[in-house]
Order: structure tokens, then sequence, then C-alpha cells
């Protein structure tokens, strides 16, 4: 039983170590293609950085719910219509989200950085997507 606790922890500590890597190299990028101030720079990563952390929150509140259903074999229709409606909501509270942060951002940005971050964020999931596939 300990060593089953032992190499759970070291999962979690190796997965850690790796969302922290893709963490860091998410903000080297965005910081690249956003090009912000020392100002900027001060004002944004603290907010993006909690709306990331609601969203991740929500995501996990999610999947702690749905992790056994992985095969998506839902015994009734009833199981999966609240399966459906769970993802509903998560998307409209990821929406909420990043409606907020966006009003934020614009407080402390340019709304042209507040788009660039926008796409430089979609420029990095292709990024890694491609490394993948070349992997």
């Amino acid at each position: 039983m300990l060593l089953l606790i032992l190499c759970i922890n070291i999962t979690y500590a190796q997965t850690d170590a790796k969302k922290d890597k893709i963490d860091a190299l998410r903000a080297a990028f965005i910081s690249k293609k956003v090009n912000f101030t020392t100002q900027e720079t001060q004002s944004f990563w603290p907010l993006y950085n909690e709306m990331n952390d609601k969203l991740d929150a929500a995501r996990k509140t999610f999947r702690l719910q749905y992790n056994s259903k992985t095969n998506y074999d839902f015994a009734t229709d009833k199981e999966a219509e609240a399966y459906l409606a769970a993802e509903l909501n998560l998307k409209q509270k990821e929406f909420e989200i990043y409606r907020d942060y966006y009003e934020k951002f614009k407080k402390i940005l340019p709304v042209k950085k507040v788009a660039d971050v926008r796409r430089a964020e979609d420029d990095f999931k292709k990024e890694i997507i491609k490394t993948i596939k070349e992997n």
C-alpha cells in the first residue's frame, strides 16, 4: 500500500513538473509575441494565472465527476443527459471566466494586446501539437 501511495505521488509530481514546464513555455511564448512593457508584465501575469487557476478548477470539478465515465458507457439516457448538461455548464463557466478576465485585461492592457494574447495562446497550442506530432 505504501508503495502504491509513493507511485501515485511520484506520478502527480511528474505531471505537475510537466505542467509547470508547459506553463513556463506558454508564458515565454506569449510574452515574446505580445511584447509587454515592464508595467504590463507585472499587472498581466498574476491576473492571467488567476484566470487559468479558475479554469483549471472548473475543469477539474467536471473531470472528478465524470472520470469514471472515460469510456462513455452510460448505463441510462438519464446519465448521458446529466453528462451533457454538466459539459454545457462547464463550457458556460469557461465562457464566463474568459469574458470576466478579458474585461479585466482591457483595464491594464491596450485592447490590441488583449487580442494578441488570445492569438498567441492559439499559436502556442498549435506549436505544442506540431511538436507532439513530430516526436
